[in-house]
């Protein structure tokens, strides 16, 4: 049986038109799940599924699919990654960070960096971060706009319209992404302050995590109020039927990995996806190679 059928995936989406509120969305949450034996065999049965589906993926060339992970610092987006995706194929997987943007970069449209790594059909893309970057950390930091191509100078106008704008564009970006069999999967990793605390000074204190830690953190934590409304805005305007966002509790790893594997393999089960027919021609070239193996089984 499908293990999709563990969690109810309805409870972490942002309902389209519908606003929510973060606050009302558990970070300890952890679903149907007794603890964490029974959440990492869900996990070890999704893994095993999602490596098949993702064969299917490959095969079929009928689809492709991004995953987006957004998330304040410690959430446990690079944990997702490297659990959720341990069992597929690293030659159909394109993990994508998106960081401070180059020179170049700033020289386009926001949404030039995605297009340039949109995966082909049958292949998946991580975003580990993404173009939702440009209406979080830039929102709460207005300054990075100073050096970015606008179509209109922002210091002179409201800004609520220039996220509005940005709002349309991305939702007009995905639902093109749609319409070409393109599969988007949105992840918001919610997690509680005194957590994302707790995991910043295990950071501190264990030698061998040190590197995972920056200056920087403490001083974006400074901005969690402004954080948490950009992102409650950001999901409000931008979860659609065509790629909806999932809000995923993430103060318990075990729960957020096992809740993401879940609603992906689900998602690509949805697809229908088959392994191609033959065509006659093929078949016909199949039933040549098998008689020529055949006649030199022993060379």
């Amino acid at each position: 049986m499908s293990q999709s059928s563990r969690l109810d995936h309805d409870a972490y989406l942002v309902q389209p038109g519908k606003k929510i509120r973060l606050k009302d969305y558990a970070t300890d949450f952890t679903g149907e799940f007794r603890n964490k034996a029974d959440a990492k065999e869900a996990l070890r049965e999704d893994v095993a599924e999602l490596a098949a589906a993702q064969d299917l993926l490959w095969a079929s060339k009928e689809h492709a699919l991004i995953i987006i992970l957004q998330a304040l610092d410690a959430a446990g987006k690079d944990s997702i990654i490297k659990h959720v995706m341990s069992g597929v194929n690293p030659q159909g997987v394109n993990v994508y960070s998106f960081k401070a943007p180059t020179e170049e970069e700033r020289l386009h449209h926001f949404l030039w960096r995605p297009m340039r790594v949109l995966p082909p059909r049958g292949l998946i893309a991580i975003f580990n971060r993404s173009y939702y970057e440009e209406v979080l950390i830039v929102r709460v930091h207005p300054r990075f706009l100073e050096n970015q191509w606008l179509p209109s100078d922002p210091r002179e106008k409201d800004l609520k319209k220039l996220w509005q704008l940005r709002y349309d564009e991305i939702k007009a970006f995905e639902k093109e992404l749609s319409g070409q069999n393109l599969q988007l999967l949105k992840f918001f990793l919610h997690i509680s302050k005194k957590e994302q605390r707790k995991r910043f000074l295990k950071r501190l204190d264990e030698p061998d995590k040190n590197w995972k830690f920056s200056a920087d953190d403490i001083r974006e934590r400074k901005f969690w109020n402004e954080y948490q409304e950009a992102y409650e805005d950001m999901l409000n305007a931008t979860s659609t039927e065509w790629a909806p966002w999932h809000i995923i509790p993430a103060d318990k790893k075990w729960f957020a990995r096992a809740c993401v594997a879940d609603i992906i393999t689900a998602a690509i089960a949805r697809l229908d996806l088959r392994y191609p027919v033959p065509s006659e021609t093929e078949r016909a070239e199949l039933a040549e190679a098998r008689r020529e193996l055949e006649r030199g089984a022993d060379d």
